[in-house]
């Protein structure tokens, strides 16, 4: 069996192996975004309606906010806080 390569063989092993590697890190990411996101949705439909009125969101709002929430919150403020 035959082990030489040339130098342009290598640099284009290298360069898809970095794109594999690229690619799977971006569905890794994308699935734990997914994951929270269902963790989220779950943890909100089991809220009672009067939690979920008091965070100042619907039953018909959970899929929206859950889909639209920042991956971090502790920067975030409450509506009362906001300046209009």
């Amino acid at each position: 069996m035959n082990t030489t390569y040339s130098a342009a063989g290598l640099g284009q092993t290298t360069v898809t192996t970095q794109c594999v590697s690229s690619f799977r890190r971006r569905c890794w990411v994308a699935f734990q975004k997914w994951s929270q996101r269902g963790r989220l949705q779950d943890e909100l439909h089991n809220l009672s309606d009067r939690a979920l009125l008091d965070i100042g969101v619907t039953r018909g709002e959970i899929e929206y906010h859950a889909l639209n929430s920042p991956a971090d919150t502790r920067g975030v403020r409450c509506r009362a806080d906001k300046h209009v």
